[in-house]
């Protein structure tokens, strides 16, 4: 099963530029996850009918929003965090809306496990969402993950807003403190994996150097690879044996970032 994951940042955009027809044609996911959608599915004129599509879309016109395309049918398929985690961790809003409504997060429930796609909270250039991320989101997010894995495996991507290491960005010196690349951020990182699940590229590929998945627009970033790794596959350590390949995918064009995938055996 190959299962992609993709911060398309407004999929309307990226099917208008043909990319999405492209990315469908030539990788052909079993599986494809998308964050930043910036639509809901009545907003789009889609084919593609091998995939089952799902959408938890934010309340808020051309925002956030993630979606789960598959091939194979889910048992289950759930939107958003439980009520009961919300109110354990107060997910309540900030001054930039419902955290809750933006339609961060959303699992498909297969046979062997638990598929989750989630567009993390970005803590702003200026970090006034930096406290409502490391105090209340990230810590909800990783309780919800690890709950589920209590029955079944789980495998999770998305654009975690992160570089976790020096090594997963290419001027890690200057961004030391800036959104993106602070303290609170990284050991929300941290503690994902201490509570057991693998960052399957990192896993694959532990040395390897310039290998990332989102470019600023400005100065040929892209062109000249100055990037960073936000985009991430985590798996419970139940299913990490069974992925045969992680990859990053910097050809594919259409967003500022570029898909991530795993192959499971």
């Amino acid at each position: 099963m190959k299962i992609y994951s993709w911060n398309v940042n407004g999929i309307r955009a990226v099917a208008n530029k043909g990319a999405l027809d492209t990315f469908i044609e030539t990788e052909d996911p079993d599986v494809v996850c998308f964050q930043e959608t910036k639509a809901n599915e009545a907003q789009l004129d889609l084919k593609f009918p091998q995939y089952n599509k799902f959408w938890n879309s934010a309340e808020k016109k051309g925002y956030s929003g993630t979606a789960i395309w598959t091939k194979t049918d889910p048992l289950n398929v759930y939107y958003g965090l439980p009520e009961e985690l919300v109110t354990e961790y107060t997910l309540e809003s900030d001054k930039y809306g419902d955290v809750t409504g933006e339609g961060r997060v959303l699992t498909v429930e297969f046979d062997d496990f638990y598929l989750v796609t989630v567009y993390t909270p970005n803590s702003k250039g200026d970090l006034t969402r930096l406290a409502l991320r490391h105090e209340r989101w990230d810590p909800a997010f990783l309780a919800y993950v690890s709950r589920r894995t209590e029955t079944k495996p789980v495998l999770f991507c998305g654009d975690l807003n992160v570089a976790h290491q020096e090594i997963d960005l290419a001027n890690p010196k200057p961004n030391v403190g800036k959104h993106g690349f602070t303290n609170e951020e990284r050991e929300g990182f941290d503690k994902i994996l201490a509570a057991g699940f693998v960052d399957t590229y990192r896993a694959a590929h532990p040395d390897k150097t310039d290998a990332y998945t989102w470019w600023t627009h400005w100065a040929k970033a892209r062109e000249r690879n100055v990037g960073w790794r936000i985009d991430y596959f985590l798996a419970s350590s139940a299913i990490a044996d069974k992925i045969v390949s992680a990859d990053i995918h910097p050809d594919v064009m259409g967003s500022d970032h570029c898909p991530v995938s795993v192959t499971l055996a």
